[in-house]
């Protein structure tokens, strides 16, 4: 008798991650650059190439000898796709960037850091590179499945999952399963509109969303418009990002930083030199800089106000945070708790806000969530 066994893959921008999950357990896990700039074929071919590597290892680790050795391409891998010769019957799970149709597999819209991704049909394009079957969730709801899987949300029977970083995303998950709604677009919170981003423009092409005042990006914004003079106004446009659509993902949003002005702190006599990116401000905020502060406070009041609203219209068991901003200290973490209490409804007040505990792990665990269940089961 055969174990049934997933190769989990987390598909994202700039790196593709994959591992075995058999019994809910993760080992033997890779990581490889994507090769985004070649396009859809060369990153299929890649997924295809690493599940393989993955197989070989686990078999290999475990006495199969060589049943677990293909190679990408060749029709087949574990021993003709069907865990013949071997102890295991293989399966991939994918989580990928993009607006994913999991009952097709087909990535309905994606973002230009994966260039000709959208349209692809990743359940028959695996399929047939590897000769196994293959079922695709989006990156982000692989999250919330990983964590309500083994992590924050385990002993939940709904949980809301964030992914704030350079994008803001979410995945809903109710008595197991993941809520996708229609056209597979469920769980796009970046997308929310938020009074504190009125007038700024929005990566999906919109303006007033929370993305633009909450990422990583928007709050790194923020503490320039802030520096040039623009007190705590947020009525002028941050630079625009490019325009298209966000797909659910904390790595969606695309930033290009705003020409700096004379007025800017960096060129100001004795000061030091001004924060390039996000990681940068958080050290500057955990300093005491004034101005980062204010921008980290700024973003994380507009997130916790959309997601208290967001929580009082589903009323999860559970509000878990992950991404980049999650790994903040309590500069961010504290007025985000503050403003999500303060517009919570008293029936839904109580519902805790935790740290996610799985980092990137979740979603190759959450990746291996569909082979659990019938692929958009919940719509």
């Amino acid at each position: 008798m055969t174990l049934p066994a997933t190769v989990a893959v987390d598909v994202g921008g700039t790196k593709i991650r994959a591992g075995s999950v058999i019994d809910g357990e993760l080992a033997h896990v890779r990581s490889v650059p994507t090769p985004a700039a070649d396009g859809a074929q060369a990153v299929l071919n890649t997924i295809a190439e690493v599940a393989a590597a993955v197989i070989a290892e686990t078999s290999g680790s475990r006495g199969a000898g060589s049943g677990g050795r293909g190679s990408a391409g060749s029709g087949g891998l574990a021993g003709g796709g069907d865990g013949s010769g071997s102890e295991f019957a293989w399966r991939i799970g994918i989580g990928a960037a993009g607006v994913i149709d999991p009952v097709t597999g087909t990535v309905v819209s994606a973002t230009e850091s994966l260039p000709g991704w959208a349209g692809t049909d990743l359940v028959a394009e695996l399929t047939a590179r590897t000769g196994l079957p293959v079922r695709v969730v989006n990156d982000v709801h692989a999250h919330a499945l990983g964590e309500a899987a083994a992590g924050a949300s385990r002993d939940s029977r709904s949980s809301l999952l964030v992914a704030a970083g350079t994008g803001i995303g979410g995945g809903f998950i109710t008595d197991g399963h993941l809520l996708t709604g229609r056209n597979s677009a469920a769980g796009h919170i970046g997308h929310v509109p938020s009074a504190a981003a009125a007038g700024l423009a929005c990566p999906c092409g919109g303006t007033g969303h929370v993305e633009a005042i909450a990422s990583g990006p928007a709050i790194l914004n923020t503490y320039r418009r802030l520096a040039c003079g623009s007190a705590e106004s947020n009525t002028e446009p941050a630079e625009p990002a490019a325009q298209g659509q966000s797909h659910n993902s904390a790595s969606a949003t695309a930033f290009r930083a705003p020409t700096s002005t004379p007025n800017s702190r960096s060129d100001r006599a004795g000061a030091a030199p001004a924060p390039t990116n996000t990681r940068e401000l958080a050290v500057a905020a955990s300093a005491g800089d004034a101005l980062a502060l204010r921008a980290f406070d700024i973003g994380a009041r507009a997130l916790g106000s959309a997601l208290g609203g967001i929580v009082n219209v589903l009323s999860p068991e559970v509000v878990v945070i992950g991404g980049g901003l999650a790994d903040m200290d309590e500069t961010w973490w504290a007025p985000l708790r503050e403003a999500f209490a303060a517009e919570l409804i008293p029936a839904a007040s109580g519902i805790p806000l935790v740290k996610a505990e799985l980092g990137q792990d979740a979603a190759l665990i959450g990746a291996a969530g569909p082979w659990n269940d019938e692929p958009g089961q919940k719509h």
